[in-house]
């Protein structure tokens, strides 16, 4: 699979590749999947999900970070039939998804509430603030949604002299689970 190719800026950091990877391993898209995404900013996670998913929607409420996912996924080969929309969910969410990614918290418990009543079976959400990870983990609880909640931290080497340091990015906590019956206590499918 070629590398998520991202020309164009969209004023805030994309999901990171080593993120994207767990992700999409924790999403275990199908060509027969509907992916839904939440903020769609430089497009990285819609481009990842349309290698690999039949269909995929993806919002963002802001119109230039829509552009931006726009021009991202006309720049990458994908598979997938992809429908961008303008709107701050849960409104544009689609009834038929079944995978959803929050890459923003942003409304969470209402597109939570969505996933609820729709039955997705896979939902993803990613923080990386302490505080509304908490939050977050108890809105998924009290929708009966936690499957679990994985918190990682990737570091790049550089060379420092002549020698190799690493440089941290912040830590990601990654809620997994769903509301259809195929969400195994692990994150996968049963």
């Amino acid at each position: 699979m070629s590398r998520v190719a991202l020309p164009h800026d969209a004023k805030a950091g994309p999901t990171k590749p080593e993120v994207r990877a767990v992700l999409l391993d924790k999403l275990d898209l199908r060509t027969t999947d509907h992916f839904a995404e939440v903020g769609s900013c430089t497009g990285a996670v819609t481009i990842e999900a349309a290698r690999r998913a039949g269909r995929v929607t993806a919002l963002e409420r802001k119109p230039e970070r829509l552009e931006v996912t726009r021009e991202n996924l006309s720049a990458n080969e994908t598979t997938a039939a992809v429908e961008l929309r303008e709107a701050e969910a849960p409104d544009g969410l689609p009834e038929d998804a079944d995978a959803l990614f929050l890459g923003g918290s942003r409304n969470y418990e209402a597109v939570l509430d969505h996933a609820v009543e729709t039955g997705i079976d896979r939902v993803i959400m990613n923080v990386s603030r302490l505080e509304v990870a908490g939050r977050a983990t108890e809105a998924f609880r009290e929708r009966d949604l936690l499957e679990g909640v994985v918190q990682f931290q990737v570091s790049h080497g550089y060379e420092l002299a002549g020698a190799t340091s690493f440089d941290s990015e912040n830590p990601v906590y990654m809620l997994i689970g769903g509301a259809g019956p195929d969400v195994a206590a692990d994150g996968g499918r049963r």
